[in-house]
């Protein structure tokens, strides 16, 4: 009877032991992702993927705990990008890989990406368009440790009209042109579109995106014509919010970008055109805006590169990449709330926190610029009980920067340590 005493004694001791110990991270500086001032010296303890505790010092560790030694660091929530597409990023051939490629092709390269964007610091994002099932599996592969990458939530397929941004045998020859409908995302007309809904929940998407007016790199002819009526979009809308699912709007036109606000969607992505109008409309709703800086830029630039758009895409690309940059300074000053969103997959992947550079300069405050790819990317996607600032109960989401991005922005691009749910994936 003593042995057994004395063995259930040692056992609980043990686990005891195991249970107490816990990861202890010293921030020389730390960005909260709520407050806008930074807090010097701090400690943050988290236990089984978990924050239980934001401290004033550096506090001391016990023999079995892990100490990281961030003292000469900026530390702040793990980012998240609200534009993003992993299953593809933009070249030349962009336009005839889908005749070559099986899925499993994309699936395996789409790993490369989510990998580069995790140590990148980005931990969670939402993918807002794909072939319909890539960022689905991705998503459950990264969920089940299979493969590193940020937490994803997914569209899957977005939503178009006939002949729309995503209809996805545009510009295919005739006896490809096959007549797309709600199961491939391609609507007309309020039914189709509470069907198209009822797919992507079908398949598992977290979230819609549709494609309200043309778009730049898709093969038609124009890059802002209003695409859905008014009664399709106020059937997309309230059949994706009776199942809880947020709805994210491609928009570059102005009739387009109103009519969906109107419609009472949740995000407008891009928003190249808006008026001052459909600022105070937005303003109104509560809309966020996704304004993806970085992709306007991008595809400014490889429009002067003769040969790398079609014909077709290049005037587009000219004229709406510089717009958005304006379109920037303009609805930020005027108080649109601003989700941080890049469009990567458009340009490279593992590069996104360039977008930080570019809200920056166009005029808003670094320590905002931040809290817009935390706190307020968390507020959109309605996370912010789990994710979004470093704070006690918070999923450990934590990644760190050498030096100071308030007073050098650009230090964004290169983080050094990246923490997801507590499981280090780069580290000093």
């Amino acid at each position: 009877m003593r042995w057994t005493t004395l063995t259930v004694f040692v056992v609980l001791t043990i686990l005891s032991s195991a249970a107490e110990a816990v990861t202890i991270i010293h921030a020389g500086r730390m960005i909260d992702g709520r407050n806008d001032q930074p807090r010097k010296e701090v400690s943050i303890v988290i236990e089984n993927g978990r924050i239980t505790r934001v401290a004033a010092g550096y506090i001391e560790a016990g023999p079995d705990d892990k100490l990281i030694r961030l003292t000469e660091h900026t530390v702040m929530p793990g980012l998240m990008d609200m534009h993003t597409h992993l299953q593809s990023q933009h070249s030349k051939d962009s336009y005839t890989e889908r005749f070559f490629m099986e899925q499993a092709d994309y699936a395996l390269r789409s790993t490369v990406y989510a990998r580069v964007t995790l140590l990148a610091g980005f931990t969670t994002v939402r993918d807002l368009g794909d072939n319909g099932v890539n960022s689905i599996a991705l998503r459950k592969a990264i969920e089940n440790g299979w493969v590193p990458g940020p937490r994803i939530f997914t569209s899957g397929k977005s939503l178009a009209t006939t002949g729309g941004h995503a209809d996805p045998t545009n510009a295919l020859r005739g006896d490809f042109k096959r007549d797309a409908g709600p199961l491939e995302g391609v609507i007309n007309g309020p039914d189709d579109a509470r069907k198209a809904v009822r797919q992507r929940y079908k398949d598992g998407a977290d979230l819609i995106k549709l494609t309200a007016t043309g778009g730049v790199l898709s093969l038609a002819a124009s890059g802002q014509n209003p695409q859905f009526t008014a009664e399709e979009l106020q059937a997309i809308v309230s059949t994706a919010h009776d199942y809880n699912m947020i709805v994210a709007v491609h928009a570059h036109g102005a009739e387009g970008m109103k009519r969906a606000v109107l419609a009472g969607v949740d995000s407008i992505e891009h928003g190249t055109y808006m008026t001052d109008e459909i600022i105070e409309l937005m303003k109104k709703n509560g809309t966020y805006w996704v304004p993806t800086n970085m992709a306007g830029e991008w595809v400014a630039e490889k429009s002067k590169e003769p040969g790398y758009f079609p014909e077709i895409v290049r005037p587009k690309a000219a004229a709406i990449g510089p717009q958005i940059c304006d379109t920037f300074k303009k609805a930020h000053a005027a108080g649109v709330k601003i989700a941080f969103g890049t469009d990567t997959g458009v340009s490279p992947h593992g590069q996104n926190a360039h977008e930080f550079e570019l809200m920056v300069a166009g005029g808003m405050p670094p320590m905002k610029a931040i809290q817009s790819a935390t706190l307020v990317s968390a507020q959109l996607l309605k996370i912010e009980d789990r994710l979004g600032t470093i704070e006690e109960k918070k999923l450990a989401d934590i990644v760190a920067v050498k030096g100071d991005p308030l007073t050098d922005i650009s230090t964004m691009k290169n983080v050094v340590f990246v923490m997801k749910e507590g499981v280090v994936f780069k580290g000093p």
